[in-house]
């Protein structure tokens, strides 16, 4: 079973391990920058761990969502204007990740009951988010404080790994490892997980077999909705501290391309978007040195161009569930 397992993610294995000598040797020799600008890439990283999760359980489900874009910008917005107004971080919190809950349901609705078509749903989703979040939008706000950080025990003390996963870190960081091995779990080891991999592959066996098509996805897709709102609320209550109007710049779309290149599995969607997180600081990292004269709209675009040059590389090595984005009709199948 272990060398099974093995050689169907050698390649995975290979990048991580490959990524880790490369970090750890950059550490000790560029000690005076490597911590910060790991950290730098994990910070990066939170928000589209959890984004693509959202799109691993809505896809594996059957079910297209566009609109994780959306959600995050809502959630960022109702998470930092609630605290705001309110004077408290955690009603913040749970107004953030209510919002994203409630935009889960929106979209979860309109796909499976009404059978509205996914990807002008997910659109739909994203300019209405837009339009509210921008016509809303108040300037001079203030949060009542700094989000809390912590130390893990003993994990914090390995070099390299603990000083950036498990060093100063916040609910949502250690809530994006967490989520990434319960999902990962629980997609692959547990009856809900066997259920949404038949709903999302064949959903008129999955029928036949007494599991509801429908009632799944309405679920799944509603539920994945929190964890694209803690993806909001920390890029303006942790991350930042502010919200800005499209403050989540295009993460949600990344995060659809990280679910891609993970093939559609949540441990691997978690390394790529390590990745893509170091992309980013590195791009960061050049822009600051002075170095290298680029205009900071050009280094803005790295992780992009990254994820074009990536999926092309990607294309026809993975597969998609065989029912993704199809409505499914009891009795049409």
């Amino acid at each position: 079973m272990t060398t099974e397992w093995i050689a169907k993610n050698r390649t995975m294995l290979f990048v991580t391990v490959a990524v880790l000598v490369a970090a750890y040797a950059f550490y000790y020799l560029k000690n005076d920058i490597a911590p910060s600008m790991y950290v730098s890439a994990w910070g990066y990283a939170i928000p589209l761990v959890l984004a693509a999760l959202v799109g691993v359980i809505g896809e594996r489900s059957g079910v297209v969502n566009i609109g994780i874009e959306g959600q995050m910008l809502v959630a960022a917005f109702a998470g930092f204007f609630a605290a705001a107004y309110s004077g408290s971080l955690l009603v913040g919190v749970l107004a953030g990740i209510g919002s994203g809950l409630i935009l889960g349901g929106f979209l979860a609705w309109t796909t499976v009951k009404w059978r509205m078509d996914q990807i002008i749903a997910g659109v739909v989703l994203n300019i209405i988010a837009t339009g509210i979040t921008s016509f809303y939008y108040q300037p001079g706000q203030l949060l009542p404080g700094l989000m809390p950080s912590f130390d893990i025990p003993l994990l914090s003390k390995i070099p390299l790994i603990g000083e950036v996963f498990f060093a100063g870190t916040s609910i949502f960081a250690t809530l994006a490892i967490v989520a990434a091995l319960g999902v990962h779990f629980g997609l692959f080891h547990t009856r809900w997980g066997l259920r949404t991999r038949a709903v999302g592959e064949y959903p008129s066996a999955a029928d036949t077999a007494g599991i509801s098509v429908e009632r799944l996805r309405l679920i799944n897709v509603t539920l994945a909705g929190t964890l694209a709102g803690c993806a909001g609320v920390y890029l303006s209550m942790d991350a930042s501290s502010s919200f800005e109007r499209n403050m989540v710049a295009g993460r949600g779309f990344l995060a659809l391309a990280i679910m891609i290149m993970g093939a559609w599995r949540p441990l691997r969607a978690f390394v790529m978007a390590i990745f893509f997180g170091f992309i980013n600081a590195v791009a960061s990292q050049l822009q600051a040195s002075g170095n290298i004269h680029v205009p900071p709209q050009l280094t803005g675009t790295l992780p992009f161009v990254v994820t074009i040059i990536v999926l092309a590389i990607a294309a026809g090595r993975v597969r998609a569930p065989a029912a993704v984005g199809q409505p499914y009709v009891k009795g049409d199948q």
